[in-house]
């Protein structure tokens, strides 16, 4: 019997989890979305690739924590092959997501896996069938946010303000008067090392501001400096980074 057109269309997918009721949830909702057609199932890292070697899957539903290869490291074998798979994380951990986006991740979806929000992922896989992958950049244009029950994406010209709270930094979204933050779990040093300096500049231990919500410097006596911002507040420069700040104004 001939395939039919959505057959023909659907994404070949490979899914990986080295549990089985996790396998076994995913392949039933799979089942009910006829843009997808499971190929294969994996439970460890080294297996899914070699599985994904043989079946050339278009779409690898991934789980992060595996013992030996985890999901990361099969993403990343995954990004330097010329036909490489397009990667959904399925994961119960909402902390690997900088790292999962990196490697150009189409989603990060968190365990229970609902079949709404797994279909949506889907919808984001099919965008990027057949498009040639970005090739990664130095630095990030979006981060993806824990929120509620899932993660957000969230255009890094969207932030203008980072803080570091403890292991995470807190992202202030949309401009000041739109009151709205996000926790992430990442640190600042590791989260600055990312963002494009042109766009962001980091003022203090614990701030990191975008360029263009600087309003002006205010020296405030006795070697003390503030930034003003464009939403009127003023906040105190670090005494370590006052030089990369002044050398930003000119001075």
């Amino acid at each position: 019997m001939p395939e039919t057109d959505i057959e023909t269309a659907a994404l070949r997918t490979l899914i990986v989890d080295d549990e089985p009721l996790a396998v076994e949830r995913v392949q039933v909702i799979c089942a009910e979305i006829p843009a997808v057609r499971v190929v294969g199932t994996a439970s460890d890292g080294a297996a899914a690739l070699r599985l994904a070697e043989k079946l050339e899957p278009d779409l690898v539903l991934l789980d992060m924590t595996m013992p030996e290869l985890d999901g990361l490291g099969v993403a990343r074998a995954f990004a330097g092959q010329p036909q490489a798979p397009v990667v959904i994380f399925v994961t119960a951990h909402d902390y690997f997501a900088v790292e999962a986006f990196d490697l150009e991740a189409v989603d990060y979806v968190l365990k229970p896996v609902s079949a709404d929000r797994l279909e949506r992922a889907i919808e984001r896989a099919i965008a990027r069938r057949g498009q040639r992958r970005p090739k990664q950049g130095r630095y990030l244009d979006e981060l993806w946010v824990p929120h509620r029950s899932e993660l957000l994406r969230i255009a890094v010209s969207e932030v203008h303000q980072i803080d570091a709270e403890r292991d995470y930094v807190r992202l202030h979204v949309g401009g000041p008067e739109a009151g709205r933050s996000y926790l992430l779990l990442q640190t600042i040093a590791g989260l600055e090392d990312r963002l494009d300096p042109e766009q962001f500049i980091r003022i203090h231990r614990s701030t990191i501001l975008r360029r263009d919500h600087i309003r002006g410097l205010r020296h405030d006596g006795l070697g003390v400096w503030s930034a003003e911002l464009v939403s009127g507040e003023a906040l105190r420069i670090g005494r370590t980074y006052l030089a990369r700040v002044k050398a930003m104004a000119g001075r």
